[in-house]
């Protein structure tokens, strides 16, 4: 006889009764979504590391480790100054697989194609996602098409998936954080979000702002091939920069300390995120990302960010400190108070990755 299998919820029903549709990430609800429901489920090394993407070891003896990862993108608009969900959808995988340390290498795309898209909107998107893939040297292999009916997928919705080799030695992870790390960013954050709020409430500025999406790969492997004593490094995407800080200490149990005054924010992103309401902490990003290096290779780390073109505006903006509480994140403000940088309980811009 078969034993009976059922889970109860992980997730408090009372507090989350519903997936909230316009929901897109980077809050608290979609930590609980990952952390209890989908880590407790399907619970397996890989996993459990909470990284960008599963890294495994291919071989007998183990010989080739690989990185593997997969994203899905519903943004509204299709087409943003700065770019497009096509370009968008290659740049975020190619990204997602470079923070695992990998060389990124194949990708497969999936689309999800509502009744009545006009084909040379989709022979647009189709050929951004190939120059996108151009500029960051992979290739894509396979890929699937669905339709569905009118009004069920808001234009069109892509879902990518990426194959990346690592060909170091290192193990840039969260758990690899230590006491004393020094954290690095790679330019000014807040403009992907920006961009597109910007179109969707019809603001205008003195000079458009455009997103940031670019293909990162380039700029950390040269950070790899230069040697750097690199712990982790995560993109700041969905939920910005404060999710992803807050991701990391919680996993790593670290205590991290940042700077406001040393966090790169264009002024009209800035004067963006006064009108709407917005912290551009928690604004998602498409070509940024942390790098939390070893103290002795910090400003080695920043001169090779400072002269790739993706790393031009790189700052250093914190460290892990070694007698803080685990799981925090704090931020200095410019006059000097201390505050506690939490997880957003929602989601600050939904449909905008």
């Amino acid at each position: 006889m078969e034993a009976a299998f059922s889970l109860s919820c992980p997730i408090p029903i009372s507090e989350y009764p519903v997936v909230l549709l316009a929901h897109g990430g980077g809050g608290k609800l979609s930590h609980a979504l990952i952390e209890k429901m989908m880590v407790g489920v399907f619970s397996n090394p890989a996993l459990e590391t909470r990284h960008d993407g599963a890294v495994f070891t291919l071989g007998d003896p183990p010989s080739v480790r690989l990185a593997f990862t997969t994203d899905s993108y519903v943004v509204h608009p299709l087409f943003f100054p700065g770019g497009d969900i096509g370009s968008l959808a290659v740049h975020g995988t190619v990204n997602d697989l470079t923070m695992c340390g990998a060389r990124p290498l194949y990708l497969s795309v999936g689309l999800i194609i509502e009744e009545g898209l006009p084909m040379d909107t989709l022979w647009r998107v189709v050929q951004s996602m190939q120059g996108a893939a151009r500029q960051a040297g992979v290739h894509i292999v396979t890929g699937d098409t669905k339709v569905v009916e009118r009004g069920k997928a808001d234009g069109l919705f892509i879902n990518t998936a990426g194959v990346g080799v690592i060909e170091h030695s290192f193990h840039i992870a969260p758990q690899s954080v230590q006491p004393g790390d020094v954290l690095l960013i790679n330019g000014d954050l807040g403009r992907h979000g920006m961009a597109i709020m910007a179109v969707r409430e019809g603001l205008e500025f003195e000079s458009t702002i455009e997103s940031d999406s670019a293909p990162l790969n380039g700029l950390v492997q040269q950070l790899i091939d230069s040697g750097i004593e690199i712990h982790c490094l995560r993109d700041l995407t969905r939920g910005g920069l404060a999710s992803a800080l807050n991701e990391i200490a919680s996993v790593a149990r670290a205590s991290i300390a940042v700077e406001e005054a040393y966090i790169p924010v264009r002024e009209d992103v800035r004067a963006a995120c006064e009108i709407l309401g917005f912290d551009p902490l928690y604004v998602a990003n498409e070509g940024r990302f942390v790098a939390f290096v070893a103290a002795h290779d910090a400003e080695r780390a920043l001169a090779a960010m400072r002269a790739h073109p993706l790393g031009a505006g790189a700052a250093r903006i914190g460290v892990v400190e070694a007698d803080g509480r685990a799981g925090l994140v704090t931020m200095r403000s410019r006059i000097g108070a201390t505050r506690i940088v939490d997880m957003l309980s929602g989601e600050q811009l939904p449909r905008i990755c």
